[in-house]
């Protein structure tokens, strides 16, 4: 009932939308997006020093809505992660290389370890294996460059070898009893697998063909067998090779579509990296006017990987006084530009591939404290 002198007052009503039903981006549990993120880059293309994967884990369960990505994770960089509520963080270098023998607030590294576990924060690098991929830290690198063809300095290897095991032999013997009885006794070695017969015709006569693949071990032990039944003089061991994977490895051998002068390259490299100065060292009987056909690159530290290759130009983070010394006295230019300053700038480029490769599930943010020690002053 109404007041005396009220009106009822006709508005039209708004469709309110149900708090559960407001569109907002999905969390990712924790083991989940590190194992995407191992489909993106397969750990085993790493370094055999290196020490990649997740590196430090808060107990579960724990669930991702924010990763952080950063080159080096330094203490002002985690206080970043912290304020923008990271629940992952994706550093480049592994924060923890050298064994932690206790986890106090005596150094840094440890304090970052300590700060993560506070704020439920894991922690993540990739490092040398997104240095192999075909979509990493090198392939960036090249884009300096300018139009360029490239293949990698050290190809990787696949993880595992073609068949079961690292040796295939192969050997014929007569169609006898005694050789039931030498495959029998093959079978039962431990390490064996593709084993198979065929017919087969040496000199004339019918004979049958035995082929089988082992491990190293257990081919001392066929070898042994087979000495012991007069059937090693037939045989042929041949070692397997792990097959070389395409456009993967480290470093790259780069040649440009038309030959650039090195003045003119070195200014692309700034351009690219986003640096006002980077050091260059002239080869020897070479000028900044001189040609740049070949280049070999390595992001970060490339003195083991750029070491005796034949090009124009190097180009790295970092190398040792005696190493560009070499490379110089062979007439090849070098330019260094910091050991961090060409893999960061990588970080954006990630970003948008890992928004696609995760679906867009979380938020993905890059550091902007991030930056390499190294300052002109």
């Amino acid at each position: 009932m109404l007041l005396p002198g009220t009106q009822l007052v006709r508005r039209p009503l708004r469709c309110i939308r149900a708090l559960g039903h407001l569109p907002s981006r999905s969390l990712m549990n924790l083991g989940e997006l590190v194992s995407a993120l191992n489909d993106f880059a397969s750990l085993s293309l790493a370094e055999s020093w290196d020490n990649v994967g997740l590196l430090v884990e808060p107990s579960p369960p724990h669930t991702v809505n924010t990763l952080f990505l950063t080159n080096d994770l330094t203490e002002e960089v985690m206080e970043e992660a912290v304020q923008k509520k990271a629940d992952l963080i994706l550093s480049y270098h592994p924060p923890i290389f050298t064994p932690l023998k206790r986890v106090t607030w005596k150094t840094w590294k440890e304090r970052l370890v300590i700060r993560a576990l506070e704020h439920r924060i894991g922690i993540y690098s990739p490092h040398t294996a997104y240095d192999a991929i075909p979509h990493g830290v090198n392939n960036w690198l090249t884009k300096g460059l300018g139009a360029c063809t490239f293949i990698p300095l050290h190809p990787s290897t696949a993880p595992s070898y073609p068949a079961e095991g690292t040796h295939r032999v192969e050997f014929c013997a007569d169609n006898t009893e005694h050789l039931d009885t030498v495959l029998s006794k093959i079978k039962g070695i431990q390490g064996i697998s593709c084993l198979t017969t065929l017919p087969a015709r040496v000199e004339g006569e019918e004979q049958t063909r035995v082929t089988l693949s082992c491990s190293q071990k257990a081919l001392l032990e066929v070898v042994a067998l087979l000495s012991q039944n007069s059937l090693y003089h037939k045989t042929e061991i041949l070692l397997l090779q792990k097959p070389l994977l395409p456009h993967t490895g480290m470093g790259r051998l780069c040649t440009l579509s038309e030959p650039v002068s090195l003045s003119d390259i070195t200014k692309r490299i700034k351009s690219h990296l986003k640096l006002p100065h980077i050091r260059l060292a002239v080869g020897m009987g070479k000028t900044l006017e001189s040609p740049v056909k070949k280049a070999a690159l390595c992001a970060g530290s490339g003195s083991s990987v750029l070491k005796g290759m034949e090009a124009d130009l190097y180009l790295t983070g970092e190398m040792s006084h005696h190493d560009v010394l070499d490379a110089v006295a062979n007439g090849i230019s070098v330019i260094l530009c910091e050991h961090s300053n060409t893999e960061r700038g990588f970080l954006s480029e990630l970003r948008d591939m890992l928004a696609v490769h995760l679906q867009n599930k979380i938020n993905i943010i890059v550091s902007k404290k991030d930056r390499d020690p190294l300052q002109v002053a």
